[in-house]
């Protein structure tokens, strides 16, 4: 610990609110990564099918973004203590509903159990969001002169809890020996540091924001952030609503500009800082490369070693290593800078997922993501730093600013775009190898992302041929049981039938869709290096233009 670091704190509380706060973010991590693992026992338990599944878990990213971004908008207005409050509360209220489920499903069969999981889940990622718009805008309140090395420290949650939940699934999730360990002893490990941050922030005072302290207006705040600031927000709402939501694009554009006109309303039309604008463009790039690859990264690297739990495996040592190396950004930054240190990463980054993309064999697996492992380290919470750093006068708005559109893009172009790359390069390797086979596994309708389009192979079919067609008929069975709609009985019907007839040729076809498969998780990684390597350019750019300043800096409050 620096020698200066309690003359640099703003509280005499404020050690004890920064781990309240790595145990807030912690618990976003273990409850996110257990999720992953009881899945199947949700499916097994009360009967629902993979797509149900993907419905009570989808758009967590997405949400998480929004809801830090609105709770930025209000947290130095109602001050950090009560929004805490707040999130303790909703995350209290996911794990009831969540383990309420059983209940749910004995009084109300399978449609009260999805509502309880659904709403469980929705209410975690506004706890998780609001939670994430304070801490951040909290720690560089209470360590002004450290920034960089406190906001690493506090998001050292964020891998420490992957690590936690990545080995309660593996331990706890069973295999063809063991049965799997209930999955409400599971999902309940999320509560463990749910109630120490509760406990921790118990009767303690907030301070308030630097930029609130400092006697900076609610509308001074905004116009730091300014239209152009506004408008890469909006851009990306613009995508949700086309989407998440099915608007049509004239539609989602028109609120978008509505909303970024209703914005220059409030602060006079300030313009902004283009320097904030350009570092809100880099942050999204962030959360495509970091939260984008984290959501496929196990599935790729588990297809490469021939074993999904050596993918699951491999993600918790690389989370384990940011864990580890986020307690040393202070010393880094002091010697090369935040944006020096920005830099090496995207680098490291980009060497290390293309690495991944050639890997062969485990060995050069545990080699690739190690170096794609420090690069991806420091990027998030230093971004943060930067942004608060260079933009005090925005308060909790400017930084949550960033991470509202890094979480945003991770939902919105990290996680589909990284599926799209698969999915584009797998039915094109298949089509190449055999068109026969192709034509056999290949969607009914085109998959779009942005404005590219391509048809990829149907996920059902190919979960059919991996699993030799239990799941569909299971899911068959349950629907006939449900009497369900007549609709979704015929399209499960029509894919039993379909398998039926594929069956024949499964064993020849199988090797060849797994290579397809493979290939595309293999291209999606080295594409998606060209992402960090744009940032390592901006970083450059940024580091001359600051050289030509004399040097990065921190600005002070009245700069």
């Amino acid at each position: 610990m620096h020698a200066n670091d309690h003359a640099a704190t703003a509280a005499p509380n404020g050690q004890r609110l920064l781990w309240a706060g790595f145990m807030a973010i912690l618990a976003a991590g273990v409850g996110f990564s257990i999720r992953a693992g009881i899945l199947g026992q949700w499916a097994e338990q009360y009967g629902f099918t993979q797509t149900e599944l993907g419905a009570i878990t989808g758009g967590g990213l997405t949400g998480f973004g929004i809801i830090i971004l609105l709770s930025s908008l209000i947290a130095d207005r109602i001050g950090f203590g009560p929004l805490m409050g707040g999130a303790f509360v909703m995350h209290l209220v996911s794990a009831a509903l969540t383990l309420a489920t059983g209940a749910a499903f004995a009084a109300g069969g399978k449609p009260l159990a999805f509502q309880c999981l659904f709403w469980g889940m929705f209410l975690f990622a506004i706890g998780n969001g609001i939670a994430e718009a304070v801490v951040n805008p909290l720690v560089a309140t209470l360590f002004p002169r450290n920034k960089t090395h406190y906001l690493n420290i506090l998001h050292a949650g964020w891998p420490g809890g992957l690590i936690l939940g990545g080995l309660a699934s593996y331990f706890m999730a069973g295999n063809i020996d063991a049965k799997p360990v209930a999955w409400q002893i599971q999902i309940s490990l999320f509560l463990v540091p749910v109630v120490l941050y509760g406990l921790m922030m118990l009767g303690q005072r907030f301070p308030r924001s630097e930029a609130s302290s400092s006697g900076v207006s609610f509308r001074d705040m905004l116009g730091e952030l300014g239209l152009v600031g506004a408008a890469v927000i909006c851009g990306l709402l613009a995508l949700f609503f086309k989407s998440d939501l099915g608007l049509a694009p004239v539609v989602a554009i028109g609120i978008a500009a509505g909303l970024l006109a209703a914005f220059g309303a409030a602060t006079g039309f300030r313009f902004g800082h283009v320097l904030l604008a350009f570092l809100l463009v880099i942050h999204a790039l962030v959360g495509y490369v970091e939260l984008g690859t984290d959501s496929w990264i196990s599935k790729i690297t588990g297809t490469i070693m021939a074993n999904p739990a050596n993918g699951l495996l491999l993600f918790v040592y690389t989370s384990g290593l940011m864990f580890v190396l986020r307690f040393f950004a202070g010393p880094i930054v002091e010697k090369i800078s935040p944006l020096g240190l920005l830099a090496v990463s995207a680098l490291f980054g980009a060497a290390g997922l293309t690495l991944l993309g050639n890997a062969q064999g485990a060995v050069m697996c545990v080699v690739a993501a190690t170096v794609y492992g420090i690069g991806k380290t420091f990027l998030w919470p230093t971004m943060l730093a930067v942004v608060s750093e260079q933009f005090p006068k925005g308060g909790a708005i400017t930084i949550g600013a960033a991470g509202g559109v890094g979480m945003l893009s991770a939902g919105l172009l990290g996680g589909p775009g990284i599926g799209f790359l698969q999915d584009q390069n797998a039915s094109e390797h298949l089509a190449r190898a055999n068109a026969a086979v192709y034509e056999r596994y290949k969607a009914p309708k085109e998959n779009e992302f942005l404005w590219l389009k391509t048809i990829g192979l149907d996920g059902a079919k190919v979960g059919v041929l991996e699993d030799g067609g239990r799941e569909a008929a299971r899911a068959l069975d349950l629907m006939k049981q449900e009497k369900a709609k007549p609709e979704a009985i015929a399209a499960q019907q029509g894919l039993v039938d379909w398998w039926t007839a594929a069956q024949a040729s499964a064993v020849a076809d199988k090797p060849l869709v797994e290579a397809a498969g493979l290939f595309g998780g293999r291209q999606a990684l080295k594409l998606t290096a060209l992402v960090p390597a744009a940032m390592f350019a901006c970083y450059v750019l940024l580091l001359a233009w600051f050289r030509m300043r004399g040097g990065y800096a921190a600005r002070g409050m009245h700069h």
